[in-house]
């Protein structure tokens, strides 16, 4: 989920003292910002027994898939979606598909290291997004310098594997196929360059974050502290990357996909507009069944697919997914269109500028 906020959003007024920080509430914010941690601490803890590693590493890369298929309820069953961008929703699976067809045909290693970097960056805008729902709550103005201090931290942190990281065990212990391991096996080929990359993203990073937290701190009692836990999981989730790639990826990986869920169910839940995705999901046994569905779905996909031509078709609905999930995603949560901001708890729409 990339969350769009206009940069010019951040010129709202404080909102009154009764507009709640939080998105779904204290305990559940808090969970969803580190739930990364536990995925995390198990997978290191597991390390050592490397069936079992492998083993959780697939239920977490499938589960990731799992949430992609959700942002194509989200657009082609909400007309108003459909009318904003008309053709590009009616044109853009077809590309999608002769490009994967395409990239698959002539090199998988360069469709996975695409996919992979588009992956780490989406997973870090859709926090990015959360971040500035919280700001949007707060009515900060800090999403034109959180933007770039996220990505100086995601920069770091890849950077970092491709310097001072053994990839070659690290593809070893993974054993989740080729698509997924020839993006860390391409870092290693760039240690002199990544080396330098790292170290520079480091001193940008730090600046960014040192202007950014003298900006929070000059807010004082309007700063948001929910965005401020949430900041510093976030970094968090970095540096476990980097201490441990395997459970930090597998974290990341992970809790991106928990996000999205909590999120897409936080504003199906509240919306009351009559989007044909918005009244099948009105109440929570109608959720229920569309969930239940939905799950059952994912399952034929995998189930039907796992095993036909050496895995390809499976990779092929991996990759597919998951280029359509990443582009609408810049569509479909946009904080400036009010029926979205009201969805996620944002009161009123963004001013203009």
């Amino acid at each position: 989920m990339t969350i769009q906020d206009n940069p010019v959003v951040a010129t709202a007024a404080a909102p009154p003292a009764h507009r709640p920080g939080w998105l779904h509430g204290p305990l559940v914010d808090t969970l969803l910002a580190w739930c990364y941690l536990p995925i995390a601490v198990a997978v290191h803890f597991a390390e050592p027994h490397l069936t079992t590693v492998r083993a959780m590493v697939a239920v977490i890369f499938l589960i990731s898939f799992a949430h992609q298929p959700l942002t194509l309820g989200l657009v082609y069953g909400d007309p108003l979606q459909v009318a904003a961008h008309r053709s590009i929703y009616r044109w853009t699976p077809f590309v999608v598909v002769a490009l994967v067809v395409l990239g698959l045909g002539v090199s998988l290693t360069t469709v996975a290291v695409m996919a992979g970097l588009w992956n780490a960056e989406h997973t870090l805008m859709q926090r990015y997004g959360l971040m500035r729902i919280y700001g949007r709550k707060a009515g900060d103005q800090q999403g034109g310098l959180e933007k770039p201090m996220l990505i100086a931290w995601l920069v770091a942190g890849v950077a970092y594997l491709g310097a001072y990281v053994d990839l070659q065990r690290l593809v070893d212990k993974l054993g989740v196929g080729r698509t997924n391991t020839r993006t860390v096996e391409v870092l290693g080929h760039l240690t002199t360059v990544s080396r330098i990359l790292f170290w520079l993203a480091v001193v940008v990073a730090a600046g960014l974050t040192a202007r950014w937290w003298a900006a929070e701190r000059r807010l004082g009692a309007a700063a948001s502290r929910p965005k401020h836990w949430y900041a510093a999981a976030t970094l968090g989730l970095v540096v476990a990357v980097m201490v441990d790639p395997i459970a930090g990826v597998a974290g990341y990986v992970a809790a991106h996909a928990i996000e999205y869920f909590a999120v897409v169910h936080r504003s199906l839940r509240t919306r009351r507009d009559a989007a044909p995705v918005a009244v099948v999901t009105r109440t929570s046994g109608r959720r229920a069944l569309v969930y239940a569905a939905y799950f059952a779905a994912i399952a034929a996909i995998v189930v039907g697919t796992r095993g036909m031509w050496d895995g390809k078709v499976y990779a092929f609905a991996v990759l597919t997914f998951g280029a359509l999930h990443i582009f609408y995603d810049g569509f479909v949560w946009k904080l400036r269109r009010p029926n979205v901001a009201a969805s996620l708890g944002v009161a009123g729409p963004a001013p203009a500028g």
